[in-house]
């Protein structure tokens, strides 16, 4: 079965050279983005009734761009002024980079991993005696708690927002080839949105162990799979299958 068409479940790209813009142009396959969940911040009402007092904490521990952007607009809303001595614990450059938009970029506050959270533990050593606030969504991988514990820091979560399913109705009598999925929660949208989905002929394409595991428990039949030793990225796994099955 040939590849014609296929859908993305996040949002499109913003840089012009994606990795895409190039799988579209040397396969000739149209490539929609469509994301099937979203985010949506709590109000400040809601962090306070969780006991959290901006106030009481040195030092933040930032998972994602959406949680500089929910920690600063909370702070806003509570009318709380962030000190030039809070200390920012970045998962990784490109959360340290978004930043920016928030902070002055000084390297005595702003600490860097590599990728993965546990890349931030040499780091939570050095700084052990920080009080520290975690915004997140509501959903939270447990390597994040359990990483945090582990080290006995003094260490408070907040959910700052929430990951939301999309409305996709639109989409129900629209076909794709294939179906692209990165998280879980992009497998339980599908399945929100359209309970009685049939995967037929659908090629599904999932990233990450937890999305195999939650397709898998959906009884979805994975047919491509990343990241691989031989494709690292989505665009590279879905570029050999294509050109696999196009031949």
């Amino acid at each position: 079965m040939r590849v014609k068409t296929i859908l993305v479940s996040q949002p499109e790209p913003k840089m012009e050279n994606s990795p895409y813009s190039r799988l579209i142009e040397k396969e000739k396959v149209k490539v929609d983005f469509r994301p099937f969940i979203h985010v949506e911040g709590v109000k400040a009402k809601s962090v306070r009734q969780q006991k959290i007092d901006l106030n009481n904490y040195t030092a933040i521990i930032l998972t994602s761009r959406n949680s500089v952007d929910h920690f600063f607009r909370i702070a806003e809303e509570m009318r709380f002024k962030v000190p030039d001595t809070m200390k920012y614990f970045c998962q990784s450059e490109a959360v340290a980079y978004y930043l920016q938009k928030y902070v002055v970029y000084r390297k005595r506050k702003i600490y860097v991993g590599q990728r993965s959270f546990g890349d931030l533990i040499p780091m939570f050593k050095k700084y052990k005696d920080e009080k520290f606030l975690l915004p997140s969504s509501d959903v939270l991988k447990p390597e994040i708690p359990k990483v945090l514990d582990e080290m006995n820091l003094n260490w408070k979560r907040g959910i700052f927002y929430k990951t939301v399913i999309s409305d996709l109705s639109d989409l129900r009598n629209v076909y794709y080839d294939v179906l692209v999925f990165f998280s879980p929660s992009g497998i339980e949208s599908l399945l929100k949105n359209f309970p009685d989905f049939k995967q037929n002929d659908t090629r599904i394409a999932v990233f990450g162990n937890s999305t195999v595991k939650a397709a898998t428990e959906a009884g979805l039949r994975i047919d491509i799979k990343a990241p691989t030793p031989e494709t690292p990225s989505m665009s590279m796994a879905l570029q050999k299958y294509i050109s696999d099955v196009n031949k």
